[in-house]
C-alpha cells in the first residue's frame, strides 16, 4: 500500500505554529490531524486532512520520561472530532530542525499500543502517526488495528494564490 497526505499551506503553518507554543511543564505539544482517505489508482491510499485539533493545557500530564504525555481525555476528544466527519485520526507532533524526520523509539512504542485504538470507534479508516520537522514531514499509517504501519510515501502541501475569473463580463 502507497499512502500519501495532502494538506494545505494555511493548515500546515497553523500546525506548526500550535506545536511551537510552550507548556507549562510539558516539553512539547502535540494534537490530531483529522483527514478524509480516499483510494487512489493501484491501490493507494490518499489522505486529504480536515482538520487539527490541539491537545489542550490541561489534558497534558507530569512525566519525567517523556517530552510530551496526553491522558485518556485528550486521546477521547482526539477521537471524537474525527468521529463526526468518519474522519482518519493522525496523532501528530514535531522534532523541529529541518530535512526528514525520524521517529524515536518512544515515538513507535507508544503509537503501537495506542494507533490500534483508534480503530474501536473508526474501525473503517486508517489510522497513524505524523512528525514535523521546520521543513518535512514523517508519516506512519496502520489500515487495520493487527497489521503492521507502513511509512507514509509522500506529503502533498498545497497551496496557491486566489485567481478571480469572470469579473468582467462581456455583453451579449
Amino acid at each position: 500500500m502507497i499512502a500519501h497526505i495532502k494538506i494545505t499551506d494555511g493548515l500546515l503553518r497553523a500546525i506548526r505554529g500550535d506545536l511551537r507554543r510552550p507548556h507549562t511543564f510539558a516539553h512539547e505539544r502535540v494534537g490530531f490531524l483529522t483527514a478524509g482517505a480516499a483510494y487512489a489508482p493501484g491501490g493507494g491510499i490518499i489522505l486529504l486532512c480536515r482538520g487539527y485539533h490541539p491537545v489542550a493545557d490541561e489534558d497534558y500530564e507530569r512525566s519525567s520520561t517523556v517530552g510530551a504525555q496526553i491522558g485518556s481525555d485528550a486521546m477521547r476528544k482526539g477521537i471524537e472530532a474525527a468521529y463526526s466527519n468518519k474522519s482518519t485520526v493522525l496523532h501528530i507532533h514535531t522534532h523541529g530542525g529541518r530535512g526528514r524526520p525520524e521517529f524515536s523509539g518512544t515515538d513507535l512504542r507508544s503509537a503501537g499500543q495506542f494507533v490500534p485504538g483508534f480503530f474501536n470507534a473508526l474501525p473503517r479508516m486508517p489510522h497513524g502517526l505524523v512528525v514535523l520537522s521546520n521543513d518535512n514531514a514523517r508519516g506512519l499509517l496502520w489500515t487495520a488495528p493487527k497489521s503492521r504501519p507502513q511509512y507514509i510515501a509522500g506529503f502533498i502541501q498545497v497551496g496557491a494564490g486566489v485567481h478571480k475569473y469572470g469579473e468582467h463580463h462581456e455583453q451579449a
